[in-house]
């Protein structure tokens, strides 16, 4: 049967959408008020949709549904949130929690990925997302800080006696030379009566 002035059906309500009121994504097309996420109901655009198999969802929705589980995902860069979507809807198997295994792996993957590094100052294992290098050894983010005074270090602003890890400044005064004109800052020479 011919559709006399009708256009293609809608992708959410398999009504009729005419030329006016359509918004096309992925080959179907939908109403414009029809364009929504599957979870939030949010509108939806081309710089907003994301697609998996015949559902469209805003990009945060599908994020927390099909994208990567765990901490320090699911809001953008440096965000860290756990909010796996369960107030919008979204329904999840049930995951078993993770346990550190104690069983040494000397695999490559289990070297760079997981748990088999020990903080040097916690003796905690330290995971990929949150090791930093120094001294030549593994530490937590939180861990790499300078001995004495808890400063965060950088790699550029350490040094480094016997295992321990020291801000420029806190190893100079307590590693560094002793006596008269020492100890004052970088090149003076005091002279106290």
């Amino acid at each position: 049967m011919p559709n006399w002035g009708g256009g293609n059906k809608c992708g959410a309500c398999g009504r009729t959408v005419y030329h006016a009121e359509e918004v096309q994504c992925d080959g179907r097309s939908f109403h414009r008020c029809c364009f929504l996420c599957m979870v939030c109901r949010k509108n939806l655009d081309s710089t907003t949709v994301a697609i998996h198999n015949e559902e469209i969802y805003c990009k945060s929705c599908y994020g927390k549904k099909y994208g990567p589980k765990g901490y320090g995902y699911g809001q953008g860069a440096g965000t860290l949130n756990m909010d796996r979507g369960e107030r919008l809807g979204i329904r999840h198997d049930h995951i078993p929690s993770h346990r550190p295994t104690t069983s040494p792996n000397t695999s490559k993957f289990a070297q760079k990925f997981g748990g088999i590094e020990k903080c040097s100052r916690c003796g905690d294992s330290v995971y990929a997302a949150e090791k930093v290098i120094g001294a030549g050894k593994p530490w937590h983010k939180n861990c790499f800080r300078c001995a004495k005074c808890g400063k965060s270090l950088e790699s550029t602003t350490l040094t480094e006696k016997e295992g321990e890890i020291y801000c420029k400044g806190c190893y100079a005064k307590n590693f560094g030379p002793k006596g008269f004109g020492y100890g004052q800052g970088a090149g003076a020479l005091v002279h106290a009566q």
